[in-house]
């Protein structure tokens, strides 16, 4: 048997070419039947035509159960001692991965309308008599066990029963070959490194967002080692429409930022801004958006992967480019890190009610779940979301990734980019923190008199999360607010407090946790007497009374830290409680820890 006549090309098989995956011509089974019943059949012992069986066995599944597929044998009388069974059979082995990937049936030219055509030749060798019958059992099972009750396991009952479109042929795995050690001379041996798998993505796309007539920003995780100890590139090219007429795409070297200052853990967030020398889809006629992302040789010095990324397309009449000119339809906007665990509704309730007030009805708050928006706490965003003050984003996907805390730099500069151009200022800080400004003045007034800067940072109080002012019966005490009741503060100097901040974002072109590195213009942190916050650190994160120590002292030291009664969080409570009840009702009043 010629094996050129039975496996040539990828998919041309005996005179019959495979159109797809699964689907065999009627030309190619004639030319196996052709051939099975040919001169070949002449061999050995065997000196008739050898009859040919034929069987088509029916079935659907993926690659761990196998599909349908077909079994063809060419026979010669039982006296003969090989003939053209065995030597079909032989060469047919070597193809039985393609056989079990066959999901279709054989269209027979004669027999084109059954389902299944079976033939059977008993002058076949004892052998393959047994074969053929424990071939028609096992079939037999198969076919009963798609009418089985659903508490037979499940895994049995989709390998029977899965749909067709549940069947995918996917490429098999590149297979380098293996390098073995060398001898190269007495006592020298060269010695050889096989390289199996990969242990991080090149490039994770989050996100990718237009950020003025020629300028884009890719918005994305990458293997954190790689950006560490290499050099890896990018690319970005803008494919025009084809609407339009323009075949000439333009390509320019990607900026790369790395705004997480090395918290990365498995995964760093990569910022890549594409800047291209002339504006492109800016007339609204549509393109695409590539990014190349190349290796340069940090995994392997001998190799250079690239992997071409679509970050954005446009299609035609969709950039609307007068959002990119016109006047912010917020004046204030929150991107909040991702929030996980098991939040308190009651502290969440609070937060959000007294800095819905703070901001005005200007403003705009957007919260990203990653696990910790449990039933309770979407009771308590629920009314604020359909009165427009909050937009939920589930981001629990990105915690199939190592990044760090819960990849908190990925979310904030998505949220920067997506919303630039919605809001005049944008805020950065936590759920457990309450931004103030002194009773005097308003946060529009301490704004507008830095306008003059890009950035600016805001200065912390801190808290105690589990001292309480003792100044009521401890049985009112528990249901007050814990704004109301938490009011010791740490006095402690010499140390460093960390800072939170605000940025016009039109001007940003990344930004961290508690600052923003990449940014066109200044930055102030003189903001003494204009903005604080007093952080209650890890009261969000437990459901819990937060008092643990009732104290009626307006000064008290715990465990060598001094703290001083702060009331102005306290003082606010009041018109924060009345501001809830005028916008939502009180849907919210039983609202728990």
């Amino acid at each position: 048997m010629d094996p050129s006549r039975y496996a040539t090309t990828p998919g041309e098989r005996l005179g019959g070419t495979i159109s797809k995956p699964g689907v065999v011509t009627p030309e190619f089974l004639s030319g196996l039947l052709a051939f099975a019943s040919s001169e070949h059949t002449k061999t050995g012992n065997c000196t008739t035509r050898g009859d040919t069986v034929v069987k088509e066995v029916e079935g659907e599944g993926d690659h761990e159960c196998g599909g349908g597929g077909f079994l063809i044998v060419a026979s010669c009388k039982r006296s003969g001692g090989g003939g053209v069974a065995s030597q079909l059979n032989t060469h047919l082995a070597q193809d039985l991965p393609l056989m079990a990937e066959i999901d279709e049936q054989i269209q027979i030219p004669s027999h084109r309308h059954k389902k299944m055509f079976i033939g059977v030749d008993w002058n076949c060798a004892g052998e393959l008599k047994l074969m053929l019958s424990a071939v028609l059992f096992l079939c037999s099972i198969i076919t009963l066990f798609q009418f089985f009750p659903s508490s037979v396991d499940p895994d049995l009952r989709h390998c029977t029963a899965a749909s067709p479109s549940s069947f995918v042929t996917s490429p098999p795995p590149v297979q380098n070959k293996k390098l073995e050690d060398q001898v190269v001379g007495d006592g020298f041996v060269k010695r050889s490194f096989n390289g199996y798998g990969t242990a991080a993505y090149n490039f994770i796309l989050m996100s990718a967002y237009r950020g003025g007539a020629d300028t884009f920003a890719v918005i994305g995780l990458s293997s954190k080692p790689l950006h560490m100890f290499s050099k890896p590139s990018y690319i970005c090219r803008w494919i025009p429409h084809p609407a339009t007429g323009n075949n000439e795409n333009i390509t320019v070297a990607g900026y790369k930022i790395l705004p997480d200052w090395g918290y990365g853990r498995v995964y760093t967030v990569v910022v890549v801004n594409c800047t291209f020398p002339i504006p492109v889809g800016h007339d609204g006629a549509g393109g695409r958006l590539v990014l190349h992302a190349s290796t340069s040789g940090g995994a392997d010095s001998n190799v250079n992967l690239t992997d071409t990324i679509e970050a954005l397309t446009e299609t035609p009449g969709k950039l609307n480019t007068s959002q990119l000119e016109a006047p912010p339809k917020y004046e204030y906007l929150y991107c909040g890190s991702p929030l996980y665990g098991d939040l308190s509704p009651q502290r969440v309730r609070e937060w959000i009610a007294y800095h819905a007030r703070l901001f005005g009805e200007k403003s705009h708050f957007v919260i990203h779940d990653s696990g910790g928006v449990h039933p309770e706490v979407m009771e308590v965003l629920q009314p604020w979301m359909e009165k427009g003050y909050v937009t939920l984003q589930n981001v629990e996907d990105e915690e199939r990734f190592d990044g760090y805390y819960h990849n908190q730099f990925l979310i904030v500069n998505d949220c920067l980019h997506r919303y630039r151009f919605m809001t005049k200022w944008m805020f950065f800080f936590d759920l457990d923190e309450f931004l103030s400004v002194p009773k005097e003045t308003t946060i529009k007034n301490v704004t507008d008199s830095l306008l003059g800067y890009t950035q600016f940072t805001i200065e912390q109080r801190t808290m105690s999360s589990n001292l309480c002012y003792l100044d009521d019966d401890p049985d009112r005490i528990y249901r007050k607010w814990g704004i109301e009741k938490m009011i010791y503060r740490d006095t402690k100097r010499g140390i460093h407090r960390d800072r939170k901040y605000a940025v016009q974002p039109r001007n940003v072109f990344a930004t961290g946790v508690h600052l923003s590195q990449n940014l066109k213009g200044r930055t102030t942190h003189k903001t003494e007497g204009k903005m604080v916050y007093y952080h209650y650190h890890g009261t969000i994160s437990e459901r819990r009374e937060p008092c643990r120590q009732m104290v009626n002292e307006t000064g008290v030291n715990v465990a060598g830290t001094p703290y001083t009664v702060d009331t102005t969080m306290r003082e606010a409570a009041g018109a924060v409680k009345r501001f809830e009840l005028r916008m939502i009702g009180s849907l919210l009043q039983k609202t728990r820890q």
